[in-house]
């Protein structure tokens, strides 16, 4: 029999690493190593080595503060715990090197076990801020690479549809889109079939929506982590099998290449997204290649991606959700964006900079988006229907919030001058993956509605709350 604590019991559970005891024991656990590890010992130790090792702690932090900073990887601040255990791990550091000598066997055995042990407690506070891992259980398929939800391969997609065997549930492919146009290095990459793909043989002409991660990612994040397969069999399930065909892409090529969907020294990533991916999901799944039925959805520096590649291809794509984006590619400050991402090409910065592009495009005909920020409070949602309309008051209203928020009103706000129908929608949550997993769910009737999906209702952008006036 299975012991209570058996690794696949605990992934069972969904264990959270983000809430709940688990982390809490983890940091509580650590602590107490720590003491025990550092001990009393000597004056010396305690007035000499002890301060000299939370310095090494606090150079550590303020390093990787600074690093952060310098790549441009996060708006939202870091949580107060990851300083705090940066700190702590380099002076766990410090004890385990200098007290090594001087301490008794089990104490530097204490010691060697503090400084891993703080390693995984600045971990946990990475990911309480990015939300990359949310349960045990993502950890675990992550590193095993287990298959994803309804992941099947395509000799068994191909049997069921031409028996017209219609699954409950949508379907995962695997599939290698190669790189013929683009030359892009990347990896397997992912379709997801909904049940009414299998209905017809040929496959009906159904439309698609391009997912993109963040900027640390793999093309199966979206599965994994945002709970996008789930999203769409819930949807599905609701609508007689009907759903977008999903394809889940590679951007960077690697883990931590941030391409921002560009073309540049890092990979022409945009050119395999819209030369590559496009035609092979026409050619292969026989979905639609009219550009009203294909969308794009991108979380973080997928949420750049999806309003960049919308605005400077709206014969391929009439329809994205921007989630969290930038304002602008973003690899640091703008100088060293350009230096990274275009070799120092600041035309070429232009001719993927979304306001850049909207301005030198002109008005667009049948562009729609959808752009989803973290906030606090109910959700609530500000539209610009129309270049004559009401609109957001562009830069003004940026001006009064920041960050990504600043982004997504100045954004629709210039698109909505230029014909593009968008609406800036506000949910709670902070910039992690599960506020994207919500932001999705949240936009999909809306999405699958614009870009087409057989017998789902074409539906309004989400309009402004109403104004109540205070009796005085």
């Amino acid at each position: 029999m299975e012991s209570w604590w058996d690794a696949g019991d605990l992934r069972q559970q969904h264990l959270s690493l983000m809430h709940g005891w688990l982390p809490w024991t983890v940091q509580i656990v650590t602590a107490v190593v720590l003491v025990v590890a550092i001990g009393w010992r000597t004056r010396r130790w305690r007035l000499l080595w002890l301060p000299i090792a939370l310095l090494a702690g606090g150079a550590l932090a303020a390093g990787s503060a600074w690093f952060i900073d310098s790549q441009g990887l996060a708006d939202d601040p870091a949580p107060t715990m990851l300083w705090v255990w940066l700190v702590v791990t380099g002076a766990a550091a410090v004890v385990f090197v200098v007290g090594w000598r001087s301490a008794a066997w089990w104490r530097r055995a204490v010691s060697a076990v503090g400084v891993p042990l703080c390693l995984l407690c600045a971990a946990l506070a990475v990911n309480l801020w990015v939300g990359y891992f949310p349960t045990v259980d993502t950890v675990w398929t992550q590193v095993t690479a287990g298959p994803l939800p309804d992941q099947t391969d395509r000799t068994v997609v191909t049997a069921m549809q031409t028996k017209h065997q219609i699954p409950a549930k949508g379907v995962v492919v695997p599939v290698d889109i190669g790189s013929a146009a683009s030359g892009f290095k990347h990896r397997g990459e992912f379709v997801y079939l909904p049940p009414a793909w299998f209905a017809t043989n040929p496959a009906p002409h159904l439309p698609t929506l391009m997912m993109i991660g963040g900027e640390f990612n793999t093309p199966a994040d979206w599965i994994r982590i945002g709970n996008a397969v789930t999203t769409a069999d819930d949807f599905a399930a609701a609508n007689r099998g009907n759903a977008p065909v999903m394809v889940f892409v590679d951007s960077g090529g690697a883990f931590n290449n941030d391409t921002e969907c560009v073309n540049g020294p890092r990979g022409n990533a945009a050119d395999h997204l819209t030369k590559d991916v496009v035609p092979f999901m026409e050619q292969n799944f026989g979905v639609s290649g009219l550009r009203t039925n294909w969308g794009i959805v991108g979380w973080s520096m997928g949420g750049t991606c999806a309003l960049d590649l919308a605005t400077m291809h709206p014969d391929v794509f009439s329809t994205f959700e921007d989630i969290a984006g930038d304002r602008a590619p973003n690899s640091g400050t703008r100088q060293q964006t350009i230096a990274r991402l275009f070799g120092g090409n600041a035309t070429a910065y232009a001719a993927f900079d979304p306001a850049s592009v909207i301005a030198k495009h002109g008005p667009y005909q049948g562009v729609y988006g959808w752009f989803a920020i973290n906030g606090s409070g109910l959700p609530t949602a500000t539209n610009a229907l129309a270049p004559n309309g009401t609109g957001l008051g562009g830069q003004d209203v940026a001006d009064r919030v920041g960050g990504q928020s600043a982004a997504a009103y100045s954004l629709c706000g210039l698109g909505a001058a230029d014909g593009i129908a968008c609406a800036v929608m506000t949910q709670p949550g902070k910039h992690d993956w599960p506020f994207a997993e919500r932001a999705l769910a949240a936009a999909m009737p809306w999405l699958a509605g614009r870009i087409g999906t057989p017998g789902v209702p074409v539906l309004a952008l989400p309009a402004p709350p109403p104004v109540t006036s205070r009796v005085q």
